[in-house]
């Protein structure tokens, strides 16, 4: 599966953005989809991942609550609507997808991941 994110721009501190991963090829929706950071001289930091189906949804300790995840498998696509941003969330996103039976502990890693997008740059002023 190919991978596109698009939607990063400048932003102002509480604004919202909301980010698209646009999935081409085979069977999108048999893989698991995350979303990662990585900011200037940072390790990347995992923002959050959903299941297949969209039942269940994981996110990193510094999102939760801002953040949410969805996706759409009939338009091939998900979503990382971002609201109260602030500067800190300032980092280049990336989307992946990983198949469905990655254990759960394993999707804080980057490496776990398959499948990765080009990344899409948000900025976020104070």
């Amino acid at each position: 599966v190919q991978l596109q994110a698009s939607g990063g721009g400048l932003v102002q501190a509480g604004d919202s953005l909301r980010l698209t991963c646009a999935a081409s090829g085979n069977s999108f929706s048999a893989y698991v989809m995350g979303w990662f950071r990585q900011a200037p001289g940072k390790e990347r930091e995992f923002v959050g991942a959903i299941r297949r189906s969209g039942g269940t949804v994981y996110y990193g300790t510094s999102v939760k609550g801002r953040f949410t995840i969805s996706r759409d498998n009939a338009k091939g696509a998900g979503y990382l609507q971002m609201n109260s941003l602030k500067p800190e969330d300032t980092a280049v996103y990336y989307c992946a997808a990983a198949p469905q039976s990655t254990i759960v502990s394993s999707f804080y890693t980057a490496r776990a991941w398959t499948f990765w997008g080009q990344g899409t740059l948000v900025t976020v002023s104070s």
